[in-house]
């Protein structure tokens, strides 16, 4: 993959976990990071809406389905994703007592995004 290459699929990623933030926002989700990230792992967002702390993983494909989407977050990306929703509950506290999700939003052109809840 060149250079040039890279550069375009990372702002195309940009652009899917701003696409997925929007979506989300119109749900009644606040968000809270976007791209945060820690030697445990990365979390696309995180977000909350009313007593729930979502921690979502963002997937762009040209055309998806749900089965696809559950293959492409593998088991150890899953784990990552775990180990760093624990660190960033652990650094900020006041959402300790908030229920904890871990979402999947699945962003396909021409398409309005899915957010599957507890999809990881």
């Amino acid at each position: 993959m060149t250079v040039d290459e890279r550069r375009a699929r990372y702002r195309a990623g940009i652009r899917s976990e701003w696409i997925a933030a929007l979506a989300l926002r119109l749900r009644g989700y606040r968000i809270l990071e976007t791209r945060w990230k820690t030697s445990a792992g990365e979390i696309d967002l995180i977000a909350v809406r009313r007593k729930r702390l979502a921690f979502i993983e963002v997937k762009r494909r040209a055309d998806i389905t749900d089965e696809e989407a559950y293959a492409a977050v593998g088991p150890a990306q899953r784990q990552r994703v775990r180990r760093a929703a624990e660190l960033w509950v652990a650094r900020n506290t006041r959402y300790r007592d908030r229920e904890i999700g871990f979402d999947l939003v699945l962003v396909a052109p021409r398409r309005w995004p899915r957010v599957i809840e507890n999809g990881l």
